[in-house]
């Protein structure tokens, strides 16, 4: 399990021949909250955005993510699908509870690489509140809503709701 934050700007190298292709910059989310893929960088002065299917990355290591082959890597498109920073944002994004109750601003997620599934969502209720109280993380067991305005989870009985954050920042 690891963070989006601890991924970003981690390079990704072809297994086949040890070159770097890219670096990672965002998360590709479908609606029903998992992960579909990364968003690579590559190119030195004309970056281009690539987008890389979660499901063909071959390991993700805690200083590279490595893939077969840069041809798995295909020219990222606008699409309907929600990121992490860049197109259709989340970071930021209020988190409520079903019950309508706000928990606080999204500023991270944690995700089982392997299987693209997000596992909990770090929130944020301001810089003073991070300082002073750190920041927390919500779990669901549920698929989410995400919406125009807001992400909508679902913390009850059945499903542990807020833990205090492992990674301060």
């Amino acid at each position: 399990m690891r963070t989006f934050s601890l991924l970003k700007g981690q390079p990704v190298f072809e297994t086949k021949s040890g070159m770097k292709i890219g670096e990672i910059s965002d998360l590709y989310i479908s609606p029903e909250g998992t992960v579909k893929g990364l968003l690579v960088k590559k190119g030195v002065v004309f970056k281009q955005s690539c987008f890389l299917d979660i499901q063909k990355v071959d390991s993700f290591g805690w200083d590279g993510v490595m893939i077969e082959d840069a041809g798995l890597l295909e020219k990222a498109k606008e699409t309907a699908d929600n990121t992490i920073s860049l197109q259709h944002s989340l970071e930021g994004k209020m988190i409520l509870s079903k019950s309508g109750d706000s928990l606080g601003l999204l500023n991270d997620v944690y995700f089982q690489e392997e299987v693209g599934t997000i596992v909990g969502y770090e929130i944020s209720d301001g810089f003073f509140s991070d300082i002073t109280e750190g920041k927390q993380v919500v779990h669901s067991k549920k698929p989410l809503t995400i919406g125009k305005d807001a992400i909508i989870v679902d913390v009850n009985e059945t499903s542990p709701s807020i833990t205090p954050s492992l990674d301060r920042k």
